[in-house]
């Protein structure tokens, strides 16, 4: 790790990945991918961080390839769901209950009189990805609840009672509820970037599977959108399925957009993931022989359905599949995501509290090295051998 103690243009951000590579003695023709967040001075065209690294490779007789995090893809597609009288009432209402000491520690204790589901409402932050989801299932498992001590205060909120309000909550809540789902699938340790690109492109299909069920109003995969429906029979609600059909759209859309970064190396995820099932014809050239003879091999067959990749493709005789081993070292040193690097600055929001606001580079050093162990201990193993690929952040 390094600390950037001036500014933070691509160059400089460049100028310190140099040294870390420079002191670590690593190769740069041996690294084979760069996962930033989609800042400017990351992705510049000419003077992003990124763009000057893929060139260095290059220049060394390598190829890396550029990403953008994919979780973080995946909260800004989110983002663009949009009904914001919806979560601007929520937010109004949870604010009004919990900014008052009093209206709050009355709320709780109403909570418990009454036996419901959850003690409190969530406050909601827009820094934190899953924190709307969270927000929104808490707020609908209540609303009964709320509706009662806000009748009891005078403040009653009209939308409570409002069906056509009501399934716009409920359907923000079960669409939030799958994005959340979706977000969680792809964080964790050792996730190669083929079970990374897998969770999208399902994603992906269920909504285009959603699109054409909300069309005809069916809301088999929205079950707060269903007891919603149930609970008001007489009340017009089909009129609101064009509306979130279209929401459904926009999602697709933006995920579309978003992650072509994905579909460039596609072909190549594919056939690290299933070699046994991709046509030789439609792989690089010098990959196409080693591929059939191991397309031929029943036993390797065999030993694919039963070993995890990395088993797998470290079973692989060395000298017979050379190109094959090598071409699997890229894909599992390729980060879909910044995940350890999100949980390192977890780890350092930790450390630094009021009584320690101080942070050296030994201190963040320390930190790197501990959390990096304990996230995946093949990472430093794989950053500091000269032989093997590896891909930065």
């Amino acid at each position: 790790m390094m600390s950037l103690k001036g500014t933070t243009t691509g160059g400089n951000i460049f100028d310190a990945v140099s040294e870390a590579v420079e002191k670590m003695g690593l190769k740069w023709d041996k690294l084979c991918g760069v996962t930033t967040d989609g800042a400017p001075a990351m992705t510049g065209e000419r003077k992003g961080m990124a763009s000057m690294v893929c060139v260095k490779v290059k220049e060394s007789g390598g190829e890396a390839v550029r990403m953008h995090c994919i979780i973080h893809q995946e909260a800004l597609c989110a983002k663009t769901v949009q009904l914001g009288d919806v979560m601007n009432t929520v937010v109004k209402t949870v604010n009004i209950i919990r900014a008052r000491g009093l209206y709050h520690r009355e709320f709780q204790a109403f909570l418990s009189d009454v036996d419901a589901e959850y003690g409190d409402v969530l406050y909601h932050s827009d820094v934190r990805w899953l924190s709307r989801g969270s927000l929104l299932q808490r707020f609908y498992s209540l609303r009964s609840e709320i509706d009662k001590f806000l009748k009891e205060k005078g403040r009653p909120l009209h939308e409570l009672s409002d069906p056509l309000w009501l399934a716009d909550l409920a359907f923000l809540v079960d669409l939030t509820h799958h994005l959340n789902t979706l977000n969680k699938n792809l964080q964790g340790k050792e996730q190669l970037v083929s079970h990374l690109y897998a969770h999208m492109k399902a994603f992906c299909v269920k909504l285009r599977l959603f699109e054409t069920q909300l069309r005809s109003f069916n809301a088999a995969h929205f079950p707060a959108l269903s007891e919603i429906k149930s609970a008001f029979p007489k009340a017009d609600l089909s009129a609101k399925k064009e509306k979130y059909a279209s929401v459904i759209t926009s999602l697709v859309t933006e995920f579309n957009q978003r992650f072509q970064d994905f579909s460039v190396i596609e072909k190549q995820i594919k056939l690290f993931s299933t070699p046994f099932l991709v046509d030789a014809e439609e792989v690089e050239e010098s990959l196409q022989l080693e591929l059939i003879e191991m397309q031929c091999d029943d036993s390797l067959k065999s030993q694919h359905q039963l070993l995890s990749l990395p088993d797998f493709y470290q079973s692989l005789d060395h000298a017979k599949f050379p190109l094959m081993r090598r071409h699997a070292k890229r894909m599992m040193s390729l980060f879909g995501s910044t995940y350890i690097c999100e949980q390192t600055f977890s780890l350092l929001n930790q450390n630094k509290s009021r009584l320690r606001s101080r942070m050296t580079d030994s201190h963040l050093c320390e930190v790197l090295r501990v959390s990096t162990t304990k996230l995946s201990p093949d990472i430093p193993a794989i950053l500091q051998s000269k032989g093997q690929h590896h891909c930065s952040h």
